[in-house]
């Protein structure tokens, strides 16, 4: 594979890349590239987590990145996650894991690193208080976005002020060239960038994934690029704006069939998102059903001739509403079959369903 082909897909996932020369002398160097990109364990995971993550995983690693999940159990324990209990963070991160396995990723090419083992070297706490020495305390309190808190010191603990000096930490730790994670976490990576240098370390490349949106009608616009992607995103916090990854055929059929998706309006329609993000990545073409007097079955065979069509109105909501929500259903078939027939991967998600979520 040349270094254009490789470029090209991380390019693919990386709906925002800085910077991209940087990233082609990388990928031309010849030497072992680490990409990471890390989670916290709360609560059942949805699809932006587990199918968006697994096919932008699987091309970073066919681009010949060595890719490094990063369990951040040590900060969801920080930002109060599970109600700030390890152990079920720990038991979250486990069924994560096992939700991956399930639905098509590469675990071949994957290495998992827990936080709670990096934690037990002095090392790593000695590059954590470098981090924090390296700016002032309103430089970090401006990554409070990337723990879903406002910026400001009234919404924020010492906790929060440590996780973001940890995730800069990370990145090194891990030998990270390559930090893969989502529009979220820009500010932070950014941060990375600055302090690296300032510490004997190298400038991360930031290829930063696209957030998935939540299913629900989206906010009013603001001049805040990033601040508007987090306020769209899927959230588990709002279960009906989400596809979860072991979702039943009718909560799929229902939550899609609930979903915002105006007549011939392409912009911030979650349907067509799932189609270009999701189905596309997996499928060749889909089937829009429909009845003869409204012109009969489709198939479509690319996400451009989809767009095209439902832009100039040739395909109504509702009817591509219901091949999506079927295009999900089979994604997800073998992750909920996963669950049931393997004992482990059961236990775990009846465990991860009995914990209360807490932000």
């Amino acid at each position: 594979m040349t270094t254009d082909d490789k470029l090209k897909l991380v390019k693919e996932v990386g709906e925002e890349i800085t910077q991209e020369e940087e990233l082609k002398k990388l990928l031309d160097s010849g030497e072992e590239l680490i990409a990471y990109d890390g989670f916290e364990p709360s609560g059942q995971i949805h699809i932006a987590q587990g199918l968006l993550r697994a096919i932008n995983v699987n091309k970073m690693t066919k681009a010949g990145v060595k890719f490094k999940m990063w369990v951040a159990d040590w900060h969801a324990l920080a930002n109060n996650k599970m109600g700030g209990d390890l152990e079920k963070i720990q038991t979250v991160g486990k069924y994560f894991i096992e939700v991956w396995k399930a639905c098509g990723m590469d675990m071949s090419k994957v290495e998992f690193h827990w936080a709670s083992d990096m934690a037990k070297n002095p090392e790593y706490w000695k590059l954590v208080v470098q981090v924090g020495k390296s700016n002032a305390l309103k430089r970090f309190v401006r990554t409070a976005e990337m723990m879903g808190r406002d910026e400001s010191l009234d919404n924020l603990t010492g906790a929060h002020i440590i996780y973001s000096c940890m995730q800069v930490a990370d990145i090194f730790m891990l030998g990270a060239k390559i930090t893969q994670l989502g529009m979220d976490q820009r500010k932070l990576n950014m941060l990375a960038r600055e302090i690296g240098p300032l510490l004997g370390f190298w400038k991360p490349v930031v290829v930063s994934h696209h957030m998935l949106m939540g299913l629900g009608k989206p906010p009013e616009h603001s001049e805040d690029k990033v601040k508007r992607t987090i306020e769209m995103k899927m959230s588990k916090s709002h279960p009906d704006s989400a596809i979860f990854m072991t979702d039943t055929t009718e909560d799929i059929k229902r939550k899609i069939n609930k979903a915002w998706c105006l007549e011939g309006e392409v912009k911030d329609n979650p349907v067509l998102e799932y189609c270009k993000y999701i189905i596309f990545e997996r499928v060749d073409s889909i089937k829009i059903e429909r009845p003869e007097k409204f012109g009969g079955n489709l198939t479509i065979k690319s996400y451009e001739d989809l767009e095209k069509k439902f832009a100039d109105k040739e395909i109504h909501p509702q009817d591509l509403k219901v091949s999506v929500a079927s295009e999900l259903d089979k994604l997800l078939q073998p992750v909920r079959q996963h669950f049931e027939e393997n004992p482990y991967a059961k236990k775990l998600l009846e465990e991860v369903k009995s914990f209360q979520v807490t932000r």
